[in-house]
């Protein structure tokens, strides 16, 4: 597995990282306690080094998940994880929480949980607009110096938001949602990244699934899947957006690769401290994610690609819009 320092940091992960989410959360049942930790040794032996998981994971059962996973080689690997909510007694309702001594109590929790003395990279889940940036970098900012904490991440952030932050505390990485079928980053967020030596942590590169090839107008999802409330992922839309896919089949088929590859290694080639983490429950998927790495496209594959894309406009809003205020920037 190819490695890649997340901007002017230090912090070394391999290209292809792995999102844990998915194991717990989110796409419906959780996967047996047992399969998921199979799952991430698989990822570490296949030589995969960077896990991202966040208390709202659950709430709190992917971390835990994750901790046991990686305990053995917890020095061996790059573990994320996420600040910035607090939850209702039935731990299903969630608002922005990034109180400086909120912070500090999720860090010591999420160590327990973890089964570590140091969480790598710590993310801001979401922008809590009830909190000072400043005091958000602050309070991670002590964190690092008690040794607690290593890194400090942002998530869904807007530049500016970046920028303050950054001003206070080195940021390290910015992850948000990026693929073929979300490039509004690259509009304002690779730049400033760029400029001030950050790297950047791609999740949903295979657009919630979609650009696997292995959803379509007909699918199905379980009733505690997420994408059920995503405008994207109306029957409607998804119909829209097929020719997306079908595109990003045609050229995968060319290369002898899978549409996931494509994608993920288009994300790859965007800029180099770029490291996606692809989510998974099988075994197979997940190889083919870290087949991606080794993948390389020419600067002729990038253009064909990019010359496709800009004919293709992607249908429906990528959250509802209760969940759209949760990333306002």
């Amino acid at each position: 597995m190819q490695k890649r320092t997340l901007g002017n940091s230090g912090l070394e992960v391999s290209a292809i990282g792995l999102g844990c989410m998915g194991l717990s959360h989110g796409y419906g049942p959780p996967v047996p306690r047992q399969d998921g930790i199979a799952l991430i040794r698989a990822a570490v032996e296949r030589g995969v080094t960077f896990f991202d998981t966040a208390e709202v994971y659950g709430p709190f059962t992917n971390e835990d998940l994750v901790g046991e996973a990686l305990e053995p080689v917890r020095n061996d690997v790059v573990i994320a994880t996420k600040f910035g909510f607090s939850f209702g007694e039935d731990a299903k309702q969630y608002v922005p929480d990034s109180r400086p001594e909120h912070i500090k109590q999720v860090a010591d929790a999420s160590l327990k949980r973890l089964r570590t003395d140091r969480i790598d990279l710590f993310y801001q889940h979401r922008v809590d607009p009830n909190v000072p940036i400043e005091d958000v970098a602050g309070a991670v900012k002590d964190l690092i110096a008690a040794g607690k904490v290593k890194h400090f991440g942002l998530s869904e952030a807007g530049a500016s938001i970046i920028r303050r932050a950054h001003a206070v505390q080195p940021v390290t990485a910015l992850q948000s949602e990026y693929s073929m079928w979300w490039r509004e980053p690259e509009q304002e967020i690779l730049p400033t990244l760029e400029e001030l030596g950050i790297g950047f942590v791609p999740f949903s590169p295979l657009g919630k699934g979609f650009l696997t090839g292995a959803i379509n107008e007909t699918t199905t999802f379980a009733a505690n899947d997420f994408r059920n409330t995503v405008p994207r992922f109306s029957e409607e839309n998804r119909k829209a957006n097929q020719v997306l896919v079908d595109v990003l089949g045609q050229i995968a088929s060319a290369k002898g690769v899978t549409s996931a590859q494509i994608a993920l290694a288009w994300l790859l080639a965007q800029k180099p401290w770029i490291a996606p983490i692809p989510g998974t429950t099988k075994l197979h998927r997940l190889e083919e994610n870290i087949g991606a790495a080794d993948l390389e496209l020419a600067n002729a594959d990038l253009a064909q690609i990019e010359a496709a894309l800009s004919k293709i406009d992607v249908h429906g809003e990528r959250y509802s819009a209760s969940f759209q205020k949760l990333v306002s920037r």
